[in-house]
């Protein structure tokens, strides 16, 4: 088992951050060959997907999820801690904090069009996010 930190630093709500090749990095650096990659964000208002990276369709993740969780709906979080970032919470609970891949012959067995990205869901972006890369096998 070989373990990492990969560290990310957001601009902005809504950002997505393309993360493949730092985790191709960390799966080199781990000698693993055959086995899996699992993904944790340590972070309530950030989450962890695979998408296609182009434009498009990262506009249409962003606007779907702003359909599911509304800026200028009422949370019940914003109430009790006054930071405005109820949605940004909802959102990440929605796509979620972790991720696993397989690997074999030393790759991530992504699909053509699979990246690894991580959401910055927080309205009080421009954070330093901290993954916990974890890679098993043999």
């Amino acid at each position: 088992m070989f373990r990492t930190i990969l560290k990310v630093t957001s601009k902005r709500e809504g950002d997505i951050i393309d993360i493949t090749p730092e985790v191709k990095k960390a799966v080199r650096d781990s000698n693993v060959h055959e086995g899996i990659v699992h993904l944790f964000v340590q972070h309530s208002t950030a989450a962890l997907t695979t998408i296609e990276f182009e434009p498009g369709v990262l506009s249409d993740l962003k606007r779907a999820l702003s359909v599911l969780a509304p800026d200028d709906a009422g949370y019940a979080h914003n109430t009790r801690w006054d930071d405005g970032n109820g949605r940004s919470h909802v959102k990440a609970a929605l796509v979620g904090p972790s991720l696993t891949v397989p690997l074999a012959g030393g790759d991530l067995l992504c699909g053509t069009w699979q990246q690894i990205v991580l959401l910055e869901l927080n309205v009080n972006a421009g954070r330093e996010r901290t993954i916990i890369c974890t890679v098993m096998g043999n």
